[in-house]
C-alpha cells in the first residue's frame, strides 16, 4: 500500500491539516481526528441500537405500559393493544402465504378522555416516529392550507430523515369528526375541508407511495423529493363526534317524542353501540369509514379517575408542580380535600383531563409568582387546602410563619 505524504486536507470534511490536531494518511485518502471521533460515535450508537431489546408485541405488555400513563379506559386500552400488536406483527413477521390487511384505528370519545395520550404512549413504547395532526387544518390539494401529504412530510422530519423509520411510524389525526360532510344538500361552494379531505386521505391511509420534500417545505418542480410508502404507516384518528350519540340512540330506540320519551344522559354509553352506518349518517364517507376497521369508544372520566390522574400516573401533574416548587426549595403538598375539589371543578367545566392542568394553573399561579418571596420569608412547605382552591391568594406573613413552624416541628 502506498501512503501519500503530500496530502494536506481531510478527504471527509475538507479541513486543512493546519486546522486539525491530527491528519491520518492512507492510500489516496486522509482523515482528521475530528472525523475519526465522529465515526467512532456513529459506530457506538449503532452498536447500542443493535443490542437494545425490541419492545414486546404481547398485547398484555403494551397494556401494562399504557396503564402507567392513562387512567381508566380499560376497553380502549385493550382494543388498542391488540390492534398495535397485530399491526407490527404484520410488518415484521410477514407470512408469504397470507397477506394481512392493515387495520387503522378510530377512537371516539369526549374531549380530554385520553385519545391523544393513548396514541402518544403507544408510540413511546414502540419507539417509532409519531406526529399529531389537526384534521381541521387540512384541505384539498390546490387550496390554501395543508394538503394531506404534509402529514407524511412531518413524520419524515420526526424520523430524522430516515425513510425506513418513517414507513413504520404512527400518525394521529385529531378532530377527525370536524371533516365530516357539512350537508347533503348541494351548495355553490366546495366542501374543501370536509368531504374533500376525506377523499384525499383515502389512498394515503390505505397505502400509497407519496413524494415529499426532505425539508418539509412546499413542493417545487425542481426541488429534491423523497418517496415514502405509507402501506405500513399506522393511522390513528380521534374525535369527540358530538351528536353521534343522538344518531345511535335514534337507531337503537327509535325516535321518541312526548312526555313519556326516555332520555339517556350517558353519551359515551351510546357511542359503544356505534356502527359504520351511524358514522356515515354523521357525515363520514363510507370509503373512509372502511379504512378504519378497528375502533373503540372512550368513556368520560369520573371524579375518581381525575384524582388518580393528578397523583398516580407517571409524570402526574402533582409530580410536575412539586418539582417546580422544589427548584425554589419549597415542598408542595396537596390535602386530599383540595385534590377532590380540583377534580370537581374540572368535571363542572367538562374539559376532561386537560382541564386539570388549567385548574392547577389557576390555583397555583399566585404561589408560583411569589415562590421566591416565600423562600426568603423562611417558608419551606406550601400546603394547598380546599380554601386555597376556592380562592387562590398569596400567603401572608402570618401564614408563612405558621407554615414555617409546622415544617420545623415535623423535621
Amino acid at each position: 500500500m502506498k501512503v501519500l505524504d503530500n496530502m494536506e486536507s481531510c478527504s471527509f470534511c475538507g479541513k486543512h491539516k493546519d486546522q486539525v490536531k491530527k491528519l491520518i494518511l492512507g492510500q489516496d485518502v486522509a482523515i482528521c481526528d475530528s472525523c475519526v471521533d465522529l465515526c467512532q460515535g456513529l459506530l457506538k450508537d449503532q452498536e447500542i441500537a443493535d443490542h437494545s431489546p425490541a419492545p414486546s408485541l404481547d398485547p398484555r405488555a403494551i397494556l401494562a405500559h399504557l396503564d402507567q400513563y392513562v387512567v381508566g379506559q380499560s376497553q380502549a386500552k385493550m382494543v388498542l393493544s391488540v390492534a398495535i400488536a397485530n399491526h407490527y406483527k404484520r410488518i415484521f413477521a410477514k407470512n408469504p402465504a397470507t397477506e394481512v390487511e392493515k387495520a387503522n384505528i378510530l377512537m371516539l370519545g369526549p374531549t380530554g378522555s385520553g385519545k391523544t395520550l393513548l396514541a402518544r404512549s403507544v408510540a413511546r413504547y414502540l419507539d417509532v416516529p409519531f406526529v399529531i395532526a389537526d384534521a381541521t387544518s387540512l384541505t384539498e390539494a390546490g387550496y390554501v392550507g395543508d394538503d394531506v401529504e404534509s402529514l407524511i412530510s412531518r413524520l419524515f422530519a420526526a424520523a430524522g430523515g430516515d425513510v425506513e423509520k418513517t414507513q413504520h411510524g404512527i400518525v394521529f389525526i385529531d378532530e377527525i369528526d370536524k371533516i365530516s360532510r357539512k350537508s347533503e344538500s348541494t351548495s355553490i361552494t366546495r366542501d374543501v375541508s370536509g368531504k374533500g379531505v376525506q377523499q384525499a386521505l383515502l389512498k394515503l391511509v390505505e397505502g400509497t407511495r407519496c413524494r415529499v420534500t426532505p425539508t418539509g417545505n412546499r413542493k417545487h418542480p425542481a426541488g429534491d423529493m423523497v418517496e415514502i410508502d405509507t402501506t405500513n404507516i399506522l393511522f390513528i384518528a380521534g374525535g369527540a363526534f358530538v351528536g353521534l350519540d343522538n344518531i345511535v340512540k335514534n337507531r337503537v330506540r327509535g325516535t321518541s317524542i312526548g312526555f313519556n320519551a326516555q332520555v339517556n344522559p350517558d353519551r359515551t354509553g351510546m357511542l359503544d353501540q356505534t356502527t359504520p352506518d351511524d358514522l356515515v349518517r354523521f357525515g363520514m364517507i363510507p370509503e373512509f369509514v372502511g379504512r378504519f376497521p378497528s375502533w373503540v369508544a372512550l368513556q368520560e372520566l369520573t371524579l375518581i379517575d381525575l384524582v388518580k390522574i393528578l397523583t398516580e400516573i407517571k409524570h402526574s401533574y402533582v409530580e410536575q408542580y412539586t418539582w417546580l416548587f422544589e427548584q425554589d426549595k419549597i415542598e408542595l403538598e396537596f390535602e386530599p380535600e383540595a385534590l377532590l375539589k380540583i377534580a370537581e371543578n374540572t368535571v363542572k367545566n367538562k374539559t376532561g383531563a386537560r382541564g386539570l392542568h388549567a385548574e392547577l394553573e389557576r390555583v397555583l399561579l399566585p404561589h408560583m409568582f411569589n415562590s421566591v418571596s416565600y423562600r426568603d420569608r423562611g417558608m419551606v412547605k406550601l400546603a394547598i387546602t380546599e380554601d386555597l382552591v376556592n380562592t387562590p391568594t398569596e400567603l401572608k406573613e402570618e401564614d408563612a410563619q405558621t407554615s414555617r413552624k409546622v415544617s420545623n416541628g415535623t423535621r
